[in-house]
């Protein structure tokens, strides 16, 4: 162990490494009736220390962050319904006039990711569907009735971007193209 970075919140939900590597971010499932800080935390590598835990600001965790491949800016799956667009650099301020909204989370634990390109943005939703959305404009250009059950991650190949892989709750896997 190098290191050990302690939130004193509740559990961690996911980690997202910043580009060059010298900050990151955790989500955590601290959201309380009266606040949501510490939803999002951003780290120093080197220190360990926190530099905020003011990032988003609504009653919502954030199961999922995700980077974009060529962009300085992430995403953040909420269980509020929707996926928030934040900039990648201090102060990560939320991109207000972005929202991807249509599918739905309802407590599940559901992943998102952007295509190698950097073009779409895609999650699953609890109903077993697999949502595509336009990054730029933020509209969903597709669905796709993926699994029965929910369906909490779908994430396109490193090396052939037509392919993509989706899971549901129970367990099933299923590559798409």
């Amino acid at each position: 162990v190098l290191r050990v970075y302690k939130a004193a919140v509740q559990q961690t939900l996911d980690i997202l490494f910043l580009p060059e590597g010298r900050e990151f971010l955790t989500s955590t499932d601290a959201v309380s009736r009266d606040s949501a800080d510490r939803t999002i935390v951003a780290w120093d590598f080197q220190s360990a220390a926190k530099i905020s835990n003011q990032i988003y600001h609504e009653r919502y965790t954030c199961p999922s962050l995700t980077l974009h491949p060529k962009e300085s800016v992430f995403v953040a799956q909420t269980n509020g319904n929707y996926m928030a667009l934040f900039s990648a650099q201090r102060p990560y301020r939320i991109n207000k006039k972005k929202r991807y909204e249509g599918h739905k989370v309802e407590g599940f634990a559901v992943g998102c990711e952007f295509s190698p390109d950097g073009t779409l943005l895609v999650t699953g939703s609890s109903d077993g569907k697999v949502f595509f959305y336009n990054y730029h404009t933020s509209r969903i250009i597709r669905t796709l009735s993926a699994h029965k059950e929910a369906c909490v991650s779908a994430i396109f190949h490193p090396v052939l971007p037509s392919l993509l892989a989706t899971c549901d709750w129970a367990g099933e896997i299923k590559i798409w193209q």
